[in-house]
């Protein structure tokens, strides 16, 4: 007789006892999968969202003064050796290595302007960049830019100006169209008047002239230090400088969902782990005499190891693939609901290899001990029994 098929036998004739463990392991495969699976997800939508708010590379001319400014009071100097950036470097950056990683490329152009009697600041943007940089901006009247002519108006300026959705204002010689304004957002926007960069160009007669670049890096997974070397190599008369501080709180979200997720799943790995062991223990205590049997019938101890480690993988394999299909199916239900997250659950087949591959892991490292206590017992002690 094979000694898997005593192992399939044992475990027929014990349904109750095989049950509980596959319960248990699957209980807590389930949990350390919906876990990771959620998490997953939730560092997938967090990332996403993050990455998407805002810049976290900026990219100005390089100059050789230095700043005079302390706690928000800045002091006018002159500028000398500064390389003005251009179109071309705008086009240079979207062709790094890198590329892949970056969400938005938003180069700015910016000059004084007279409107309405009054000195504003210009700004020329891609508007269909700029949105993807700053995805809080909400149109509180009207609509966005779609024509050179129409300009958008922060919500301060327009008040200060007078400005209102569809007024048409003469902005240095030319006359531009008002369709927006901007929602007070708290930022130094609500002072700005929005054209097209192209329009601004012409406007500041520094044609193809661009005064700062401002790029969102999708830094989940990027390497943001390699990115800005790349941006350096690509623009060397810019200054490059990654927002630390952006950056570091993006991965630190991540990072806790992390810790998160595995210090509650070595919490169940634990616990999964005593109940196979004491489980195991009863079993080979109720089976003395079976083992006795199996010993004068000329099984030696490591036969009785391979059948009570046989009977475990077997159950441990049962329990981690029942496992999976718990976990999966909590994380896909849970998920929206306990996490508001709307991005779907992926259903990684490594996650499947993770999950009943940890299950038989564990099940074997915690009937190791009880197999080899089978095999210590005496078989002339336990036929006495008999």
């Amino acid at each position: 007789m094979r000694r898997i098929d005593v192992a399939l036998r044992n475990l027929r004739r014990r349904k109750g006892r095989a049950a509980l463990l596959v319960l248990g392991l699957a209980l807590g495969t389930g949990t350390v999968v919906a876990l990771m699976a959620i998490t997953a997800t939730m560092q997938h939508d967090i990332g996403l969202k993050l990455d998407q708010y805002g810049a976290n590379v900026l990219v100005v001319p390089r100059s050789s003064n230095l700043a005079l400014s302390y706690g928000g009071l800045t002091v006018a100097a002159t500028a000398y050796d500064v390389s003005e950036l251009s179109n071309a470097d705008v086009e240079r950056i979207w062709a790094i290595k890198n590329a892949a990683s970056l969400n938005a490329v938003a180069p700015k152009l910016l000059g004084a302007a007279r409107l309405r009697e009054q000195t504003v600041l210009l700004a020329g943007v891609l508007f269909d960049q700029e949105l993807k940089l700053k995805p809080w901006w909400t149109v509180e009247q009207g609509r966005m830019p779609a024509a050179p002519g129409e300009a958008l108006a922060g919500s301060r300026l327009a008040e200060a100006t007078g400005l209102s959705v569809g007024s048409s204002a003469e902005v240095l010689g030319e006359t531009v169209r008002v369709v927006g304004i901007l929602a007070d957002n708290g930022s130094q926007d609500d002072d700005i008047l929005f054209v097209d960069l192209a329009v601004a160009q012409r406007l500041l007669e520094r044609p193809r002239a661009v005064s700062l670049v401002e790029v969102a890096a999708l830094c989940n997974a990027c390497p943001i230090e390699q990115i800005v070397e790349e941006i350096g190599q690509a623009v060397p008369q810019a200054q490059v400088t990654a927002l630390r501080q952006a950056v570091t709180l993006r991965m630190e979200t991540v990072r806790q969902l992390e810790r998160f997720a595995l210090a509650v799943s070595l919490v169940v790995v634990v616990i999964g782990g005593l109940v196979v062991l004491t489980t195991m223990l009863g079993a080979i205590t109720e089976r003395r005499q079976e083992i006795g049997l199996f010993r004068a019938l000329g099984f030696r101890r490591q036969h009785v190891f391979q059948v009570v480690l046989s009977e475990v993988a077997l159950i441990s394999l049962v329990g981690g693939f029942l496992g999976w299909l718990l976990g999966m199916a909590a994380a896909t239900g849970l998920t929206p609901r306990i996490a508001g997250v709307t991005a779907p659950v992926s259903w990684d087949p490594v996650l499947a290899l993770v999950g009943i591959g940890g299950a038989l892991v564990l099940g074997l490292g915690a009937g190791l001990y009880p197999a080899l206590q089978a095999t210590r017992l005496d078989p002339t002690i336990a036929l006495r029994s008999l």
